[in-house]
């Protein structure tokens, strides 16, 4: 970080104003409705129940609390507006845009009665290879702290909770529960926390969430430090302060330095840990009340125990979302590289799309992950743009009904009947006698919403196909399956592709080497967990020449590169290169044709070096939410002048990234694109 900027940022943040408090009337009817709980209720409710729920107490007319993942979206067994990720939310640069993301995820929040919303994470951009980066907004603690305060402001004006995370000095997702991020004062009050000061003290938020990580060799959870002298003594937060899930580790510990709500259950703050505690004097009955209170006038403060907090006003498909989301996709778009002023394209008729996210719109996973009610992929964008353009998209999934028609299917080795024998179980783990069983030719389902068949339920079912695949000549077959969730193919016994997740729909190939007339045996596997269903399979057929020509002939390839969720996401952290042969798919196609351009999705940071020569143009669209194909393709015809900044440095090769058991470093001093680089179509 420049020495000029640190200056500016240590002015802003000591000059920022006190903490907006809980109105007084709040805290005496806390108090009154603490004052009537006995030690058993008090500390049952200071321990979530049923994964994402505060307890209710009905005696005194406490009601149950409702809370529901995450940054981008709603997340918890629903479908909802999948929103641009944190990052791309930062790319805007744009107040406006963000106070309306807010705004959406406040009305998506209250059209499902969810109270408390588990976001924004503002936690700095350190390392290129954190998991979460994504969910985040960059490095730099001013921009990070505007954009949490117009995310919260707008979602909270909506009459749902924000809660700020990961408090603190949450970098990575390696080891995440053991390592430390040791941090110095001056560092800590002026890079690591700002965006969680200005939370408090400006945007008023109301719950703030613990990290997993120790600081200072301190669990976050446990750290007096952070929890007692900072958030509460000099930031004076009267809100709620609860752990991420799981992330408690002692019963004393987290008594006694600050820690209100123990989520999503009581595994160490519950009656049989704490009572001998208070018992012997080590737990006082104070503290347990203190926690209570805090919960409770922060609940009656945003006015949960006087209305309904599910609004049937509000439409779960929400056309104010839906607006906003692709707004922010467009707003967040950066474009990198142009030479020669390629983009937009405005003579070129003739264009190629293909790459592992054409077909679909990646997100990251974990608690950052949702569920849309439609997307729209960057294929997809492209050949809505007008009849002006032949878009032509590579690698799209054909139907499987072709190869029963052709005689490449059958249920059993004895190819008398085509397709392939359906099991349905009514339960995601294939347990116990399908509910039903069929022979489907066709391998292409999208249910959405709704059940496969009659006697199977909607959500938490799996399917398993069986039979024999007999190919027409000696080849590489390239199998294909795309679902949502969790899909896996095996050949004679051996697994060739999968993503067994719960994740929104994701196309995988696998090759397999193969005669002719001899039988393959074949086991697909497929569950849905909740909302949206589909499932798919087939055999590309394509001539890897035929593709190589169509792509010799365009006037522009457009190369769709990055991660998704199931390689960028929570839990984990990631490569800094391109996953899966991409870069060497990506000099293949330089080669083939040298008006390539390259759209990235990705959280953050990735190796430039093997590509940023071989690409005309390359854009960072990061991950743009459901309408994200619409925004990037508007950009690349020029309907949408690219705004979108970096808020974050690009490392300029992984010679610059070093990743040693967690001790995560970069070349600051000379990146390939700086912080707050982004071209338009004016300059």
């Amino acid at each position: 970080m420049k020495k000029t900027l640190v200056a500016v940022l240590a002015f802003a943040f000591v000059s920022s104003a006190a903490a907006q408090p809980i109105p007084p009337q709040a805290k005496e009817r806390a108090a009154e409705l603490v004052g009537q709980m006995t030690l058993d209720e008090k500390i049952d409710y200071i321990g979530g129940y049923n994964e994402f729920y505060i307890r209710a107490v009905p005696r005194l007319g406490i009601p149950e609390i409702r809370m529901a993942d995450g940054p981008q979206g709603v997340r918890n067994n629903t479908r909802s507006t999948m929103f641009p990720c944190g990052v791309a939310a930062a790319a805007t640069w744009d107040r406006a845009l963000v106070r309306d993301m807010g705004r959406g995820l406040g009305q998506d929040a209250r059209a499902r009665g969810v109270h408390i919303m588990l976001g924004p994470g503002v936690n700095i951009y350190r390392s290129p290879l954190c998991g979460r980066n994504f969910e985040y907004f960059g490095e730099d603690p001013y921009l990070a702290s505007e954009t949490a305060v117009q995310y919260i402001e707008g979602m909270q004006s909506e009459g749902v909770m924000a809660t700020i995370k990961h408090f603190a000095g949450n970098n990575q997702e390696w080891d995440r529960h053991q390592v430390s991020s040791d941090i110095d004062e001056r560092t800590l009050h002026e890079i690591y926390l700002p965006a969680f000061r200005k939370a408090v003290e400006q945007a008023g938020v109301g719950a703030v969430m613990s990290s997993y990580n120790l600081v200072n060799g301190q669990h976050a959870t446990e750290n007096e430090q952070l929890a007692v002298d900072i958030l509460r003594g000099m930031w004076g937060f009267e809100g709620i302060f609860m752990s991420d899930w799981n992330a408690t580790y002692s019963a004393e510990g987290a008594a006694n330095r600050g820690l209100d709500l123990e989520m999503p259950s009581a595994r160490f703050m519950n009656a049989r840990n704490l009572r001998p505690l208070i018992e012997s004097g080590v737990v006082s009955e104070r503290t347990i009340d203190l926690k209570c209170q805090h919960i409770l006038q922060t609940l009656i403060a945003f006015g949960f125990l006087d209305r309904q907090q599910l609004d049937p006003a509000i439409p779960e498909c929400n056309p104010f979302s839906d607006a906003a989301a692709l707004d922010v996709a467009r707003g967040g778009v950066v474009l990198l590289k142009n030479d020669g002023a390629f983009l937009p394209l405005t003579k070129q008729r003739d264009i190629v799309v293909l790459g592992p996210n054409s077909g679909n719109i990646p997100t990251g996973g974990g608690s950052g992950f949702v569920h849309p009610f439609s997307t729209v992929s960057v294929g997809e964008g492209m050949q809505m743009m007008g009849k002006k353009y032949k878009v032509t998209v590579l690698g799209n999934l054909p139907s499987a009904s072709d190869m029963a028609a052709q005689g490449m299917v059958y249920t059993s080795a004895d190819c008398k009947t085509p397709g392939l024998r359906g099991e349905y179980f009514a339960n995601k783990h294939f347990e116990g006698t399908p509910a039903l069983t069929r022979v489907d030719t066709k391998i292409g389902f999208n249910w959405k919403d709704k059940a496969p068949a009659e006697g199977l339920p909607a959500d938490g079912f799996s399917i398993r196909w069986t039979g024999v695949f007999v190919p027409e000549s000696d080849c590489t077959a390239s199998l294909v399956m795309r679902g949502d969730d969790g899909y896996r193919l095996f050949v004679d016994g051996e697994e060739v592709l999968a993503d067994w997740g719960n994740h929104s729909a994701t196309t995988r190939k696998g090759s397999v080497e193969m005669k002719a007339g001899r039988k393959y045996a074949l086991r697909l596997e497929y569950f849905d967990n909740a909302s949206s269903a589909e499932v798919s399979f087939g055999y590309m057929t394509a001539d890897p020449r035929a593709e190589d020509a169509r792509i010799i002939r365009a006037d522009a390839v457009i190369y769709c590169a990055g991660f998704d969720n199931t390689n960028e996401k929570e839990n984990s952290d990631r490569t800094f290169a391109l996953p899966e042969g991409q870069s060497e798919e990506i000099a293949r196609l330089a080669a083939l044709n040298e008006n390539l351009i390259v759209v990235v999705n990705s959280g953050g940071g990735v190796d430039f070096s093997t590509f940023d020569d071989k690409a005309k143009a390359i854009l960072m669209a990061w991950y743009p939410g459901q309408q994200g194909g619409i925004a990037i393709a508007e950009t690349l015809f020029g309907l949408n002048n690219p705004t979108g900044k970096t808020p974050i440095q690009f490392p300029r090769d992984m010679a610059s990234v070093n990743n040693q058991e967690g001790d995560v470093s970069f070349d600051l001093e000379n990146p390939l694109y700086d912080y707050g680089w982004g071209l338009s179509y004016d300059e």
